[in-house]
């Protein structure tokens, strides 16, 4: 029996990548998980890599960008499944580069699908966590946060930043009705450092070099596992935190 056996867990962006990673970790764990994401070929395949390992999964296509939609599918999510215990915001659609090339739409987008999103699942979300003894969210940020050179990472600084701060004012607000709430910035092998890898191999080397532990992690064993660890009993105590879930490395630049 997994910690979290009976937990239904609701996880944006799941159909691949860290995402999927996470829902791995927490099927394995016992936990159901609604598989939120655009594509449905996407969500379907992961829907079948959790059903092979026993629990229910179900797939939901959204795009965290129509916000207006989120309220509705979480209460979608609550009825068919008979409840919420955990919620991952993991979606993200921003923008990158030297701040005088980018629209004000770019820049708001990552804002839109990053804290606007988050914010809209967990108030969405909060009457349900905080049934049974209460639930767990988990908010996506970076380490780019950090970083002292932040050249061509402003804007998804800036809105990672802004959940981070959503994330603490959350765990502060909400820790009475037994919701816990905690941030983590991954270093991971998904789709989006593939490509960034294969894009700046120069850049990605010296990245990869400048971690302690010597590698970037997998979704699953080195992501997915800490949030299992996040939203199950041997962190009830923690809350309001950001986990830099980056092998040592939390100021790259």
């Amino acid at each position: 029996m997994g910690n979290l056996e009976g937990k239904v867990a609701v996880i944006s962006g799941a159909g691949q990548g860290v995402g999927q990673g996470i829902a791995l970790a927490l099927a394995s764990e016992g936990a159901s998980v609604a598989v939120l994401g655009r594509t449905a070929a996407k969500l379907e395949a992961t829907c079948e890599l959790l059903r092979e390992r026993g629990v229910r999964a179900e797939p939901f296509v959204l795009d965290v960008l129509d916000t207006d939609r989120i309220p509705s599918v979480v209460e979608e999510i609550a009825e068919r499944f008979g409840s919420i215990d955990i919620l991952v915001n993991n979606a993200y659609s921003g923008c990158y580069g030297p701040l005088l090339s980018l629209s004000d739409e770019q820049f708001r987008k990552g804002f839109d699908s990053g804290p606007f999103a988050a914010f809209a699942f967990m108030k969405a979300a909060h009457p349900y966590l905080k049934l049974n003894g209460g639930g767990s969210v988990i908010n996506l940020v970076t380490s780019a946060m950090v970083r002292w050179d932040l050249s061509t990472y402003g804007p998804y600084a800036a809105a990672k930043s802004a959940l981070r701060s959503l994330t603490r004012a959350a765990a502060n607000e909400w820790g009475r009705d037994g919701i816990r709430v905690n941030a983590i910035a991954p270093h991971a092998t998904s789709p989006a450092y593939a490509g960034w890898q294969a894009a700046h191999p120069e850049e990605a080397a010296a990245f990869c070099a400048s971690i302690p532990l010597g590698y970037v992690g997998d979704c699953e064993q080195d992501i997915g596992r800490a949030v299992a660890m996040l939203c199950g009993p041997d962190a009830r105590y923690l809350t309001g935190a950001t986990v830099p879930l980056d092998g040592g490395q939390a100021n790259f630049g």
